[in-house]
Formats: C-alpha cells, sequence, structure tokens
C-alpha cells in the first residue's frame, strides 16, 4: 500500500464547524462594512459634487474615486498576504493584522459620514482613503485564516460557512440602511424634496447611525476572534489533519514535497483567475450603480431590498453549496452558478419598473453567485502550501480587485454614454465571459482503490 492510499484508508477529516463560524467574524465585519460604504458613497459623493460644482453627471468620476479601494487593494493585498505568511508572532500569522486593520477601520469609518455633513468633499474621500487601507491590511490575512486551518478536501464545505457568516454582515447592513429613516426620524429638504442627512435648522444627525453601529458591530467581531481563535494552539492541534488534506490535494503536483505547480496546474490557475475577473467585472458593476440605475431607471428608492434579498439568498445557498461541492465537485458547481447570474442579468434588461420580478431575479442573482463564491476560492488556495497559502489568498483577491478597479470606470462611462441602458447587458456580457473561459479549465480526478472519485 502505498502513501496515499494509507492516508485515505485513515478516519474521515472532519470539520470543525464551531471554530469555522467564529473564524468568519472577520468576514462579516468586512461584509458589514463594504455594503454600507458601497451603498451610501455613490450618493453621497454625487450630492457633494452638486453642491460644490452645481448639477451635472459625475457618474465616471464617482466610479473611478469607488474604484479606489479596489486600485489600493491590487498593491497592497499581496504585501499584507506575504507579510502575514511570514509572520510569527505570539498572536500568530494573521492575527496582528486583523487585530490593527478591523479596530482602525471601525474607528474611522464614520467620519465618511461627518465629513458629508461637514459638506467637505476632500473629508469624504481621505476617510474613505483611511478606511480602504486598514481594510486591505487585515482582509487578505482574515481570509487566510480558513484554509490555515481547514485540511484541502474540507475548504469548500468551510468556505460556504465562512461566507454565510460574512453575508449575515450584509444582512445587518441592508437592515441598517432600511429601518434607519424609520428608526431615526429623517429631515427633508425644502428646496429639493428629498430626504438629507442633516437638517442645519436644528443641528439633528439622521443618518449617521447606519456608520456608527457598523463600526460597533465590527469591534463585537473583533472581541470574538481576539478571544477565541489562538492560532499557534490551532497550528499544533490541526498539523496532522494538514498533512493528510494535503495528500488528498486536486492538483496534479504533490505539492506537500516540492511546492512546484505542473503546467496543467498553472494553465488551470491561469484560467480560473481570468474567469474570476471577469465574473467580478459584472457583479460589482451592478453592486456598485445599483442604487443609482434604481432610482435614475426604476423610478424608486427601494434599492435596498432587492441587493438584500440577493444577500439573504446567497447566505441560504452558502452551505448547501459547499455539500454540493462534495457531490458534483467544484467546476460544475460554478458552471451552474455563472450560467444563473448570466440568465438573470439579461432578464433584468426588459425592467422599466421595479416588480416582483426584479426581486425574484436579484434573489436566483443570490443563488448563483453564492455557488461561485463558495467553489472559487478553494481552487485558488488549492495550489498553494501551509507556507504560501497568504500569497494565494491574495492572488484571488488581486484578480477579484483588478476586475473591481476597472469596472465602476467603465460601467460609469458606458451609464453615461447610453442614459444607463448598458447597465445589465454589461453585466450579462460579463458573466458570458466568465463562462466561456471557466469552461476550458480541466477537470482533476483522483481515484484510489478505497474512494470514490473527487473532482477539482
Amino acid at each position: 500500500m502505498n502513501e496515499t492510499e494509507d492516508v485515505f484508508r485513515q478516519k474521515p477529516l472532519r470539520l470543525n464547524y464551531k471554530r469555522t463560524f467564529l473564524i468568519g467574524s472577520a468576514f462579516f465585519s468586512i461584509t458589514l462594512l463594504w455594503y454600507v460604504y458601497n451603498m451610501q458613497c455613490p450618493l453621497i459623493l454625487a450630492k457633494l459634487f452638486a453642491s460644490n460644482f452645481g448639477p451635472g453627471n459625475y457618474k465616471t468620476i464617482i466610479g473611478v474615486i469607488m474604484a479606489m479601494d479596489n486600485v489600493a487593494a491590487i498593491f497592497m493585498l499581496p504585501i499584507f498576504g506575504k507579510m502575514s505568511d511570514k509572520t510569527n508572532s505570539k498572536r500568530g500569522k494573521r492575527m496582528p493584522f486583523i487585530i490593527i486593520g478591523m479596530f482602525a477601520s471601525a474607528v474611522i469609518f464614520p467620519f465618511i459620514i461627518l465629513s458629508y455633513l461637514w459638506n467637505s468633499l476632500a473629508g469624504v474621500i481621505v476617510s474613505m482613503g483611511l478606511v480602504i487601507f486598514f481594510m486591505m491590511m487585515y482582509r487578505a490575512p482574515s481570509v487566510a485564516l480558513m484554509p490555515d486551518c481547514t485540511p484541502k478536501p474540507l475548504r469548500a464545505k468551510a468556505n460556504g460557512i465562512i461566507n454565510f457568516v460574512g453575508y449575515i454582515g450584509g444582512i445587518f447592513g441592508g437592515i441598517l440602511l432600511m429601518l434607519t429613516p424609520f428608526i431615526f426620524k429623517s429631515v427633508i429638504d425644502t428646496n429639493t424634496g428629498e430626504q438629507t442627512y442633516f437638517d442645519p435648522s436644528t443641528g439633528s444627525i439622521n443618518l449617521i447611525w447606519p456608520f456608527v453601529i457598523t463600526s460597533i458591530l465590527m469591534l463585537v467581531a473583533l472581541a470574538i476572534l481576539y478571544f477565541n481563535i489562538h492560532e499557534k494552539k490551532i497550528e499544533t492541534e490541526m498539523h496532522d489533519d494538514m498533512q493528510r488534506g494535503e495528500k488528498q490535494s486536486e492538483t496534479e503536483a504533490d505539492l506537500s514535497n516540492s511546492g512546484k505547480l505542473t503546467k496543467q496546474d498553472k494553465i488551470n490557475l491561469i484560467l480560473i483567475i481570468c474567469a474570476e475577473f471577469f465574473w467580478f467585472m459584472g457583479f460589482n458593476g451592478v453592486n456598485t450603480f445599483w442604487s443609482t440605475y434604481c432610482s435614475e431607471n426604476l423610478n424608486s428608492s427601494g434599492y435596498s431590498l432587492p441587493s438584500t434579498l440577493l444577500i439573504i439568498f446567497s447566505l441560504i445557498t452558502f452551505i448547501p453549496a459547499g455539500m454540493l461541492v462534495s457531490k458534483i465537485g467544484r467546476k460544475l458547481t460554478i458552471v451552474i452558478g455563472i450560467i444563473i447570474c448570466t440568465a438573470c442579468f439579461a432578464t433584468g434588461m426588459f425592467f422599466d419598473t421595479l416588480t416582483i420580478a426584479a426581486y425574484i431575479v436579484f434573489a436566483l442573482v443570490g443563488v448563483g453567485w453564492a455557488m461561485i463564491n463558495v467553489a472559487s476560492f478553494p481552487m485558488i488556495v488549492e495550489f498553494s502550501t501551509q507556507k504560501t497559502i497568504g500569497t494565494y489568498t491574495s492572488i484571488y483577491y488581486m484578480a477579484s480587485m483588478v476586475a473591481q478597479s476597472v469596472t465602476p470606470i467603465l460601467i460609469g462611462m458606458l451609464m453615461d454614454a447610453t442614459n444607463n441602458g448598458a447597465f445589465f447587458p454589461y453585466a450579462t456580457s460579463c458573466f458570458g465571459a466568465a463562462l466561456i473561459v471557466f469552461l476550458f479549465v480541466k477537470n482533476k480526478r483522483k481515484t484510489t482503490a478505497n474512494t470514490p472519485q473527487t473532482t477539482i
């Protein structure tokens, strides 16, 4: 019996569900902040540009500003990912970055809305930049925590749990934005008839609360991680299981020995990254300008509900999708998810009002997006060793951030040129391109005398 067969004969690897849920607290904080950030910042910037420079079409420049976080990530994620791989502190490899980054971003985040209240465009942009810096400091290390302590065969299932916990943060963000006008009395601008954040006559501050509550919840998430996740202890406890997981890797090369990828492994990695680039182009384009499109083309201010439905149905799908991967494989799970998203965005081209059909479409997008996300990150870190998980996590996020740097600018220009008509066709085209590229990824199958086939 060879070594690989012996690995498969041993007791099955089991996922530590409690620890995986706790690790998800970091992703909770990330998703919560980005939801509020992406929904509110374009509107804040549009009002400040109009206030400072007069009425006009500012979508392109707003797209440039909203792409700032993604441009920064291209340079910063590899730095912090590799730094965390090489860090050896009492708190472990990842926690020092998580502690500093999460705390600082939580403290700075409310200054975005405060700067708006002070009518300071420069203050808003500087505050956004500082939040982005500290978010990038802890983003890759916090996501790398999961594969750090999860054997390779279990990472899709664990990633489903991580995303499940993370998207609860998005739901909290959606609820905050929907309920704030009801809980904290809003003010109507007498000149424009629009809801405003600040009433100069009374000095009352209204919609600052989503920002403040977001920061408080981030600090709670940080406390959960700080008191429950002890990397050194986990590393010792999981050592044998991690070694067994390496032997069951779905790469052609045995990375536990050489760490070097074969030619086919490299081709698969490149194809996955390219497909990821396209599906993030489409999804982030919708995410960035959905509130604008909904207000201007569908004549509705109810943009939060469809976005929240997307998050809820993603949440419902994450854990079942992780289980589905073990049945049909990562590739087929992602292909189904891409097809669902492509069909839904194509359907969106026919909407002229915000109807029940639109809510159904966004719910289905949530299902497809969950299937893509559950399986794609484990496919990337499958090519890593224990010493390079942070680096490959950065590769995954770099691809998404390059896409998200380009797409707000590109879709902003197209929407300006077509009176927003390019919104859904753009997303449909991006997901279609992702599907074409991803179909070229070759399925890697492994068999032993005592185990069924597994697929990448």
